[in-house]
C-alpha cells in the first residue's frame, strides 16, 4: 500500500481519498476506523438529566416500546436515535446487530452459548445477556471467525 500525505495550510478541512482496485480487509479497516472517529459521543437521557455517552462504553443498544436505550456500566439511557441510525453511525468492526431490536459492542462480550432453534445467547462482561436471532447468527460467527472447524487430536 502506498500512502501519500499532503499538508497545506490553505486547506480549509481535512479530506481523505482512497484509490484502490477493490475493497479489501485493509481498506475496510481504514473505513471503519474513520467511521468510528466521526461518532465521538451520543446523548442519553436518564429522567431529566442528559448524559454524554462514549460509544466504546456502551455494552449494547435495545429497543422497547418505540424507544432506544443504551446500556452501560452506569445504567440505561434513552436515546433519540433509532436503531437503524445507530447501525449507520457506529463502527461495524465494534458494533454488531444481534436481532431486530439489539445492537451490541463486540468488545463487551464475555462469552456465548448455543441456544434453542439455532440461536446464540451472548453474555456481556456486565453479566447481562441477549439473544442472537437465527437471521444474524451467521454474521456474528463470521465476525468472530467462528466458522473454522476445530479438530480434536
Amino acid at each position: 500500500m502506498k500512502v501519500t500525505l499532503d499538508i497545506d495550510q490553505n486547506y480549509e478541512q481535512t479530506r481523505m481519498t482512497i484509490h484502490c482496485k477493490e475493497i479489501d480487509d485493509t481498506v475496510n479497516e481504514i473505513l471503519n476506523f474513520m467511521k468510528a472517529k466521526e461518532t465521538e459521543f451520543l446523548i442519553g437521557r436518564e429522567g431529566e438529566r442528559q448524559h454524554i455517552l462514549k460509544p466504546q462504553d456502551i455494552h449494547f443498544f435495545y429497543t422497547q416500546k418505540d424507544a432506544v436505550y443504551a446500556v452501560t456500566d452506569k445504567g440505561e439511557f434513552k436515546l433519540k436515535e433509532k436503531l437503524y441510525e445507530l447501525e449507520q453511525l457506529l463502527a461495524p468492526n465494534r458494533f454488531v446487530r444481534l436481532s431486530k431490536s439489539v445492537i451490541a459492542n463486540l468488545r463487551e462480550f464475555s462469552h456465548f452459548e448455543p441456544s434453542f432453534n439455532g440461536t446464540l445467547c451472548v453474555f456481556f462482561k456486565s453479566g447481562k445477556k441477549e439473544y442472537v436471532t437465527r437471521h444474524y447468527v451467521k454474521a456474528i460467527k463470521e465476525t468472530l471467525k467462528m466458522n473454522r472447524r476445530e479438530t480434536n487430536e
